[in-house]
């Protein structure tokens, strides 16, 4: 992923902020004799206070064939992409410039968490991670928590794997064309608040929260 640097984060907080907020993502693993890469969509819990960079929690369906990837190779890849909008040429055009020259572009942020993944099967150590991410998706309650060999879910922990993935390495972008003058800026900002698509509000307040941070050109 090319990072350009006005779309770096300022720091690591503004990704783990991010993050935090947007839990549902693809974990892209190498394959096995051959075959191309498996790529699971799933929902994940991301706690940012183990390790440099934080850890991931998944969990999968046992009979899932990506296991042998995880066991074949640990190195795994977590990417995470959202608050994305089109950008017709038009908003982007300089101030006296023919609009119709403009290029189109994309607004989305990414973030990648480069992970070794571990693979949990004890009965006692996925209900307490399966418990944790079940508070992050759910922190008002209203479901029994996991315990093995009690009633409701018990019996359950046996059909699924949990992976706990350590994460290595982040790379992450927060594309906003944070670098144009302001003239343009203000021209995107309207272009996006008008539209009012289904992702123009969060790309258009990554967009303000991101401009005070590169003078115009």
């Amino acid at each position: 992923m090319l990072i350009h640097p006005w779309d770096a984060p300022a720091d690591d907080s503004e990704w783990q902020l991010w993050l935090a907020a947007h839990d549902f993502g693809q974990l892209a693993v190498n394959g096995v004799g051959g075959e191309p890469p498996f790529v699971q969509p799933t929902h994940f819990s991301y706690d940012a206070r183990t390790g440099p960079y934080g850890e991931v929690i998944i969990h999968l369906a046992r009979p899932n064939p990506i296991w042998a990837a995880f066991e074949a190779n640990p190195q795994v890849l977590l990417s995470v992409v959202d608050d994305y909008a089109f950008v017709p040429g038009p908003w982007q055009a300089p101030e006296g410039a023919p609009s119709e020259h403009s290029t189109p572009t994309s607004f989305y942020t990414a973030v990648q968490l480069r992970c070794t993944a571990h693979l949990v099967d004890d009965p006692a150590a996925k209900a307490e991670l399966l418990n944790r991410q079940v508070a992050h998706f759910q922190p008002e309650g209203g479901t029994a928590p996991a315990v093995p060999g009690e009633a409701p879910f018990g019996r359950m922990l046996s059909g699924i794997r949990v992976v706990r993935l350590e994460v290595t390495d982040v790379r992450a972008k927060f594309k906003y064309a944070s670098h144009k003058p302001d003239a343009v800026k203000d021209q995107t900002a309207a272009g996006l608040a008008a539209r009012n698509g289904p992702h123009d509000p969060a790309a258009a307040a990554h967009h303000a929260r991101r401009r005070s941070s590169y003078s115009a050109s």
